[in-house]
């Protein structure tokens, strides 16, 4: 059958009868995404050379064969990454990512296949454990913006509390394993010492198996107990602790009028009526006498008893007493003896 095929298409081609590439073209191009490829995985199916062609077509760019992948423990090598990846076909290349500073690994890398029906296949089951932690594959293309961060993954994403040190992320993915499949999950180590830190996390595939698992009313694991709740809510919490509580204004006592009073509390209004505009003070002028001077003026003049003091002497009738000036028209005043 596949030998009358060919025999067909090669007399057609002989005799001539197939239209020009830009014919095909302008009768291709009205066709809408799906029909077109529903007509060339037909022809592919019929033709080895065709699906060859497609298969070339499609590897061709590098961008439809790289995967990013997450969520790998520390001390993963790119060997042990690339060997967990190879089961899904020939690698082109592949390494885990280090931080160029400190030289350790930033728990990511990337694998690039020779061809692009590898990169489906690890597509199709994106979770994999890798060295006792759950890692996490997608198109390198889409970035962190790949299957788990769809519009529900705050409702999948777990944080799990209270883990006890010798809890692996293994042991983590298999005890929450029951209430349904993970997408992703690991405990939290501590880059330096490779230590846990207490917590975890765990992405379930859909939002019932969350549900399940904090409805659980046993929360024992490794012989504490722990906590369960939604990752989203936990953030949430732990922003709203770092931000410092806002301070309350001491309001300072003013009088009704506009002056304050110790002791007495803020009437809560401007002063009204009080203008305060900003002045500019005048210079010290030269011919003002400075303290020491006027002090020595005043000084030298003669003492003059005031005429209250003048004992046994009587206010003449009709005549206004006044105050003796001294220098500048300044009252002056006998010192008290």
């Amino acid at each position: 059958m596949e030998d009358l095929k060919k025999r067909k298409l090669e007399e057609t081609v002989g005799n001539g009868e197939f239209s020009s590439v830009e014919h095909l073209r302008s009768l291709l191009e009205p066709l809408p995404k799906p029909q077109l490829v529903d007509l060339l995985a037909r022809l592919g199916s019929q033709y080895p050379s065709i699906a060859e062609e497609i298969k070339s077509v499609a590897s061709a760019d590098p961008v439809n064969r790289k995967l990013f992948v997450r969520g790998l423990a520390w001390n993963t090598t790119s060997e042990t990454l690339c060997a967990t990846f190879s089961v899904h076909g020939e690698i082109e290349e592949g390494a885990v990512i280090y931080d160029k500073t400190t030289g350790k690994s930033r728990g990511y890398g990337f694998i690039t296949y020779k061809h692009m029906e590898s990169t489906k296949a690890a597509l199709k089951a994106p979770s994999k454990i890798i060295e006792g932690r759950m890692a996490v594959c997608n198109l390198a293309c889409e970035g962190l913006s790949g299957s788990s961060t769809t519009p529900d993954l705050a409702q999948r994403k777990l944080y799990i509390g209270g883990l006890s040190p010798d809890i692996t992320s293994e042991m983590l993915l298999n005890f929450f394993g029951r209430y349904g499949d993970i997408e992703e999950g690991s405990v939290a180590y501590d880059k330096d010492t490779n230590e846990s830190r207490g917590f975890g996390f765990v992405t379930y595939t859909t939002v019932e198996a969350t549900k399940k698992a904090i409805d659980d009313p046993d929360k024992t694991f490794g012989g504490r107990n722990i906590i369960v709740k939604l990752a989203d809510s936990h953030r949430n919490k732990m922003m709203q602790a770092q931000v410092p509580p806002a301070i309350p204004s001491m309001p300072y006592p003013v009088a009704a009028a506009g002056y304050p009073q110790p002791g007495k509390p803020h009437g809560g209004v401007t002063p009204v009526g009080y203008a305060y505009p900003p002045q500019a003070l005048a210079s010290y002028h030269a011919s003002y006498p400075s303290p020491t001077s006027a002090h020595a003026s005043y000084a030298s003049q003669p003492q003059m008893p005031h005429p209250h003091q003048v004992i046994g002497k009587k206010d003449t009738p009709g005549l206004h007493l006044t105050t003796p000036a001294g220098m500048g028209g300044y009252p002056y005043y006998m010192a008290k003896q």
